[in-house]
């Protein structure tokens, strides 16, 4: 079935329909634009979200891209933004496939439809033509019948009147005559004209204007499947990158997949873990001790401020009962930010008479104020000066530098090795074929890469040496944890020293240094200048710094005394040499331990 045969008749509806049909082409194509558009900006507006959201610095600069994170969500937004290229590449797709080839394929139609119309319309218009020369001859016909039977009827009658000439007669029948004779050329002319338009009106409706309705139907069938087609590279466009949207969604599936809070846990301890012991336990200071005595030149320390012992029997030397080691000594300068004092109290001697040892005190106590570790002393401070040797930073931090500091020397090093091969391996070519250079052009260019490498090697050198007094540090200060899972190593094969005789014996020692004539240093300038009163201010020694228990230990043996694994622990003498140290536990009592057992800080 086909339109030329089965509507014939329907002329403007074909006409309506054909133009329904390019109207909804053309609808197509601009919902298909402007869904690229939609397309487009949202590709854009993910970029734009993308790019407001990734780091600024680079990922090599930035320490917060070490967890796994912040990787995770680098790499989301980097799939975000691979799904943003794939929109862009279906609007993409959208413009070329289906906006500019049906826009111009629409054109196409709209210029065969017209074609196709104009000559519906003429062949019509033809056939109007037709058919209003056949009226024409068909009234002119029968206008000529009438006038001829006019005439036939007067020449009749003219006839039949008796008062009528023969003249008149003969008039009237010639002119029925002639009117007789043209009624018959209209008959013939009517007759031809009527065959004429019957064969137009034939050829038109049986021939013409179906071929011509014919190809409106083709037309629009043609225009209907390229429709369809375009409904088609829509899902198309789609469907082309499915694929690797799926790609960019397992992406996002396989960056959250891939955070590691543990191994983020162990980032932030490598970033940022100072390498610091902790603080020990302040000591307590007693200031309700009454002070009854009157001062006296028998009171008074000896004038170059060292201590003396009472007699060679005492197994320790009298001390002033508020010197300096009853009192907390601020830490020297460290990389916590602590502040730094190397000497307690610089002032000018105190007279021997005239000034109450009370007033003395409270000068000092006003003078010398304790400060606790913070953990605000932990950041150090924002206007530290940055040393060569990264000292300003804790000790793991200056370690991990300075094992970047030897890294980077060391690919330096090696390109320099590098270059300098190349340049001899020259040279050689050079001076086998001097015309390709001159072997000397080549000298300084050698002699600036030894030079270089000596730098360097001095510089590695410089570095491992810094860094080893690092490392150093960092061992000394690790905390008993990481040792908690060493097996503890064997005690001193040794018997501990015994106690008493240890005792005195140190005391025989400090009062022999105490005699000994020097000139007092820095260090000597700390000592309280009073050091010494009557047997009633006698007190036991200070420490001289604080341990800390690594591993548990039985004090079975005499001498010795038992201690539990982390228990603080003051030091009262360093090891001589034989494998023991004599410390002093909080709850009271002395004796000796394995000095492998002990982390020890001395003040």
């Amino acid at each position: 079935m086909d339109w030329g045969t089965e509507l014939w008749d329907q002329f403007e509806v074909l006409e309506r329909h054909t133009q329904w049909g390019l109207d909804l082409l053309d609808r197509y194509v601009k919902f298909v634009k402007e869904r690229a558009e939609v397309e487009q900006a949202y590709a854009k507006q993910l970029r734009s979200l993308v790019k407001k959201y990734l780091p600024k610095r680079s990922t090599k600069d930035d320490p917060e891209f070490k967890f796994s994170q912040q990787q995770s969500f680098v790499q989301l937004l980097l799939e975000v933004n691979d799904f943003a290229g794939q929109r862009e590449l279906v609007a993409e797709n959208l413009s070329v496939r289906v906006c500019l080839e049906l826009a111009k394929y629409s054109q196409e139609m709209k210029q065969e439809r017209k074609m196709h119309f104009q000559e519906g319309r003429r062949a019509q218009q033809q056939l109007e033509t037709g058919f209003k020369q056949l009226e024409n001859s068909k009234r002119k016909f029968e206008r000529d019948c009438r006038e001829a039977e006019k005439a036939a009827q007067t020449a009749e009658r003219l006839d039949h009147d008796i008062n009528a000439t023969k003249a008149d007669v003969e008039k009237a029948k010639q002119q029925a005559h002639l009117r007789s004779h043209m009624a018959e050329e209209s008959k013939n002319e009517y007759a031809a004209q009527l065959q004429r338009f019957n064969r137009d009106q034939a050829h038109f409706y049986f021939s013409q204007m179906p071929q011509i309705f014919d190809k409106l139907q083709d037309m629009d069938e043609r225009r209907a499947t390229r429709l369809g087609a375009g409904y088609g590279h829509l899902s198309e466009a789609e469907l082309q990158v499915v694929p690797i949207i799926g790609k960019c969604l397992e992406g996002m599936k396989a960056a959250a997949d891939s955070v590691d809070v543990k191994n983020d846990s162990l980032v932030l301890i490598e970033l940022h873990k100072s390498g610091f012991a902790r603080p020990g336990d302040l000591e307590f200071e007693d200031f309700s001790q009454p002070m009854n005595r009157v001062p006296s030149d028998s009171s008074l320390g000896t004038p170059d401020g060292r201590s003396e012992l009472r007699g060679p029997g005492r197994s320790r030397a009298k001390r002033w009962p508020f010197g300096k080691k009853n009192k907390p000594r601020p830490p020297p300068l460290s990389p916590l930010g602590g502040p730094q004092l190397s000497v307690l109290f610089n002032g000018p001697p105190s007279p021997r008479l005239g000034r109450d040892p009370l007033a003395i005190l409270s000068e000092i106590s006003k003078s010398v104020k304790p400060r606790l570790a913070s953990f605000r002393s932990f950041r150090g401070s924002r206007g530290a000066v940055v040393s060569e040797d990264f000292s300003h930073l804790p000790p793991e931090q200056q370690r991990k530098r300075l094992q970047q500091q030897i890294e980077e020397r060391n690919r330096e090093l090696q390109k320099e090795v590098d270059q300098r091969e190349a340049l001899k391996k020259m040279k050689d070519v050079y001076e086998k074929t001097p015309q390709m250079g001159d072997p000397t052009s080549l000298e300084p260019r050698i002699t600036e890469t030894l030079n270089n490498i000596e730098r360097l090697k001095l510089e590695v050198q410089k570095y491992e040496a810094w860094l080893a007094e690092a490392e150093s540090r960092v061992l000394s200060n690790r905390g008993d944890s990481l040792s908690r899972h060493v097996r503890p190593p064997d005690p001193p094969t040794t018997a501990p020293p015994d106690s008493s005789s240890s005792s005195n014996n140190s005391g025989s020692q400090d009062n022999k240094e105490s005699s000994s004539e020097e000139p007092p240093s820095e260090e000597g300038q700390d000592t309280p200048i009073y050091t010494e009163f009557d047997e009633d201010f006698e007190e036991p020694a200070s420490p001289i710094g604080h341990c800390v228990a690594i591993y548990h230990f039985e004090g079975s043996s005499e001498g010795t005394i038992s201690m539990s694994e982390g228990e603080d622990l003051s030091l009262m003498e360093e090891d001589k040499g034989d494998g023991w140290t004599r410390v002093r536990r909080k709850q009271g009592g002395e004796g000796y331990v394995p000095t492998s057992y002990l982390r020890v800080t001395l003040n």
